[in-house]
């Protein structure tokens, strides 16, 4: 007999799972997407929603899902593309069958990233159509040219991104500085996009600088600007530790600029690494007029460097942490709260060590108004002899800071510009002290030492060592 065949025709599709014959409509959406907040980009951003909205409600057979959109945001990854990434979750879920975008770069510039995104939607009976292409996803081309024309996106990408590098560094080499203006504390831009100094801003990285060398720590200026309700440089209420070292460090508010101190290491990820020497850096100096003297500049960056700043300055919560030692053991005194849940609540200080190990610290404990009492005592004693601790610190001061090697340079010069502002205050003080005050406490002070209750020896930033008796 002779074989026969007979075909049996194809009743569903092998994609969407549907029957050929199903009249049900495609769930269609958009994918639009601009790259730049340019005004000309603006509006290519509001002509694609509108275009695509038309052009699905035109068809019978699709049924309009929605536009979904991303602006001002790149092409070279997926990550923070919030309504791409909606799109491809509500697609996976069911509400999508096809995808429609204007063209592959639109979708992505990164072949990866438009490839692995295409199979997972397919895998999932959604289709894609780039209409500037003509290309389809579910047709067997579609892959092959896809990959082609996603390559050449990405190609395009890294072009534009090695321009505008270029571009940059030109910049950079001829000495042109700009800054994140809206986040950056006391400056706006002038006509010609030079830095022009902002007098109400100023005069809080002034205060910032102030504070520093009266000896407080980024913590505690940060806690200051805070209570004070003064609004960080990105005009948040709160202000970080690290926001003050920036400002502390920052070479522009003394009239410089150091130029390419990140630099992008990959134009798809977009990261940006700090520059260790990697990529040339530009030193403009006198380009804009300082906040800053540069003198106070540089003091401040040698107290920031100085040891005795970063082992013990730089997470101060109090202005009396890291202040007072113990006699015993040379430890420094914690705070402690004393019936912390009754109206005799109070705040002491003791030794962190005391109870540490078999042998327990003799030194008592100090509450709060005694050691302000006792500063005001050194501090009226200090005055009484200040000619004399003048007249002395002058006559051995080219002698104790005679720098002989380099690995102790930044120390020396640290202490002697630090004890040089305490005798400047010391000179500009004509009265007694009758209060408390908590600058004087931090321009004045170096710490203190606990031996008991009666030897307890306040140590100035000169290093004249006064004993206060606590009767």
């Amino acid at each position: 007999m002779a074989k026969s065949v007979i075909t049996i025709p194809a009743t569903k599709s092998r994609y969407t799972a549907d029957s050929i014959d199903s009249k049900r409509k495609r769930k269609v959406a958009a994918y639009a997407r601009v790259s730049t907040d340019h005004e000309e980009q603006q509006s290519s951003y509001e002509a694609q929603v509108d275009y695509y909205t038309r052009y699905i409600n035109s068809r019978n057979d699709w049924e309009f899902v929605s536009v979904y959109a991303d602006e001002g945001i790149t092409g070279c990854n997926t990550k923070k593309r919030v309504g791409f990434n909606k799109m491809i979750n509500d697609a996976l879920e069911g509400r999508i069958d096809l995808i429609i975008t204007k063209s592959v770069s639109r979708f992505a510039r990164n072949t990866v990233d438009s490839l692995t995104t295409i199979r997972k939607l397919k895998e999932n009976k959604v289709e894609c159509y780039f209409e500037k292409e003509n290309i389809w996803t579910f047709d067997g081309k579609g892959e092959l040219l896809l990959t082609i024309m996603s390559s050449l996106a990405q190609e395009e990408s890294r072009s534009i991104s090695e321009n505008c590098t270029w571009g940059q560094r030109k910049r950079f080499a001829d000495g042109k500085v700009t800054v994140p203006f809206k986040r950056f504390l006391g400056y706006d831009r002038g006509e010609d996009g030079n830095l022009v100094v902002n007098e109400e801003q100023a005069a809080i990285v002034r205060r910032i600088y102030g504070l520093f060398l009266q000896g407080r720590s980024p913590y505690a200026i940060a806690k200051i600007l805070m209570a004070d309700e003064i609004p960080s440089p990105g005009g948040k209420k709160t202000w970080a530790n690290g926001t003050v070292k920036s400002i502390l460090t920052n070479e522009k508010y003394k009239g410089d600029a150091l130029l390419q101190k990140v630099y992008t290491v990959d134009f798809l990820s977009k990261k940006k690494k700090i520059n260790n020497g990697e990529v040339p850096q530009y030193y403009v100096e006198n380009n804009h007029q300082a906040i800053i003297p540069p003198q106070e500049f540089d003091i401040v960056q040698k107290q920031m460097k100085s040891k005795n700043f970063v082992k013990s300055r730089q997470s101060c919560t109090s202005i009396f942490s890291s202040r007072i030692k113990c006699g015993d053991c040379g430890s420094w005194y914690g705070s402690k709260v004393w019936h912390s849940n009754s109206k005799y609540r109070k705040t002491i200080w003791q030794c962190n060590h005391k109870f540490y190990g078999d042998k327990k610290c003799s030194t008592p404990h100090l509450d709060e108004e005694t050691i302000k009492k006792l500063f005001i005592k050194a501090v009226n004693t200090l005055l009484t002899e200040k000619d004399e601790i003048i007249e002395n610190f002058n006559y051995i001061k080219d002698i104790l800071f005679d720098i002989q090697s380099n690995q102790v340079i930044i120390e020396k010069q640290a202490q002697k510009e630090k004890i040089e502002l305490f005798i400047e205050g010391l000179k500009n003080r004509e009265e007694l002290v009758t209060e408390f005050d908590e600058n004087l406490w931090y321009s004045l002070i170096e710490y203190v030492i606990v031996f008991s209750r009666e030897d307890i020896r306040f140590i100035f930033k000169d290093r004249t060592e006064i004993k206060s008796v606590n009767l």
